[in-house]
């Protein structure tokens, strides 16, 4: 909807989404469409159908904006990854390996936009360092339910491991989201066979 278009109520968020997430929703359907440049608090109440002016109610400054989206960034690729709902490890390693394969591949299929507004503001995280502590702080989270995952798993470095996992794991995303693989995204065998291969490799399986 247009600012020409939009009415001067305002209108009610979708049932279950708040205002906020709605604004941060429309915030990162941006910044994987246009990038950063593309980011502005008119930009954002366009796209999420809202009057003008809605954005910055909420989110005042750029600064405020970017912190919006990079909290509402960490709760949808929670629930894409799923690791609080990853498999006992006692269940072996086969059953960590579909379960973590699925969610990657989630994350490469249905969900690419999440990725690509995630590099944009890890960008941008270099740059600002305001904005560094918010993005570190949500990166936290997956880090730690990954770290508790190979250590029940019994690995004998769990830190380094968790490293080694994520850099697998953002060096697949990042070559078939906006790499040089981004027309050949593996199907779900082929990451389960690599996760496995790697997996394995660590944890002795």
């Amino acid at each position: 909807m247009s600012a020409s278009t939009a009415s001067t109520a305002s209108p009610s968020p979708p049932t279950g989404v708040s205002r906020a997430d709605l604004v941060a929703d429309a915030a990162l359907a941006l910044l994987a469409e246009r990038g950063m440049r593309g980011l502005t608090h008119r930009a954002v109440d366009e796209a999420a159908g809202l009057p003008q002016g809605s954005t910055s109610n909420l989110a005042r400054t750029r600064q405020a904006l970017l912190e919006l989206a990079v909290r509402r960034l960490a709760d949808r690729e929670a629930r894409v990854l799923a690791l609080d709902e990853m498999p006992d490890p006692r269940a072996g390693l086969d059953s960590l390996v579909d379960a973590l394969a699925l969610a990657a591949h989630r994350a490469l299929t249905h969900h690419r936009e999440l990725t690509l507004a995630r590099y944009e503001l890890a960008l941008e995280a270099t740059r600002r360092p305001e904005l560094r502590a918010h993005f570190d702080a949500a990166g936290a989270r997956f880090r730690d339910g990954l770290g508790a995952l190979v250590t029940a798993m019994g690995s004998t470095d769990p830190a380094r491991h968790v490293l080694s996992l994520t850099a697998w794991a953002d060096g697949l995303l990042f070559s078939c989201v906006a790499g040089s693989f981004h027309a050949e995204v593996p199907g779900l065998d082929e990451v389960r066979a690599d996760l496995r291969e790697v997996l394995g490799g660590m944890l002795g399986g």
